[in-house]
């Protein structure tokens, strides 16, 4: 078997560091979770996790980006096969229904965002990543009102914001209560659309 090159070391311990975090933030929080519990738990040193992020908020940005794309590839594979807007908002209702409220990440993101006003810059890299999210939700939204025909009410970035806003709010309420139900979201969408409830 080949050895690795150094950046693919590198990478690999990257990959490591980040998926232990993930667990740990997940399962103890941010202000819990302490780089050296991090690095024993990954098996390495402390200095391993400073020559891949300067600080323990670089690597919490760096968890959040990867839950945030495991997220995206999950929805997306629920809306894989969708053909007419019922069946895409089914869908997403079911991935809704499953994922939003989750109470480790819910909790974990309300945390760092808490901690993130006490850092201008890691306060713009959280801001920049939303507005990331936003406008790919945007772009989703303009795309399929375009497909089935649909006269938006308000820009797309303003739809997406609603959409966003109404789910980060349901989370919060589902990590307290799971019985709320998250089919507002869904009906919040038809609104949008001009297609009132569903049939």
């Amino acid at each position: 078997m080949a050895r690795m090159t150094r950046a693919e070391s590198q990478a690999a311990t990257r990959e490591k560091l980040v998926g232990t975090a993930t667990a740990l933030f997940l399962r103890d929080g941010y202000a819990a979770t302490s780089l050296e519990k991090v690095a024993d738990e990954a098996g390495f040193s402390k200095g391993a996790v400073y020559s891949n992020f300067r600080n323990k908020d670089e690597l919490c940005l760096a968890v959040v980006d990867a839950i945030r794309a495991d997220q995206a590839m999950r929805m997306a594979s629920a809306l894989a096969g969708t053909t007419t807007l019922e069946e895409m908002l089914a869908a997403f209702q079911d991935w809704a229904d499953a994922t939003i409220g989750d109470v480790a990440w819910t909790v974990f993101e309300v945390e760092f965002a808490t901690r993130a006003r006490q850092d201008e810059h890691i306060r713009q890299e959280l801001a920049a990543r939303n507005g990331e999210i936003r406008d790919a939700v945007a772009v989703l939204l303009g795309r399929h009102a375009d497909q089935f025909g649909i006269e938006l009410p308000m820009s797309a970035t303003d739809c997406a914001t609603a959409v966003l806003s109404l789910g980060v709010g349901l989370g919060v309420q589902r990590a307290i209560d799971p019985d709320v139900s998250v089919a507002v979201l869904p009906a919040m969408i038809r609104m949008l659309s001009g297609r009132g409830p569903a049939a």
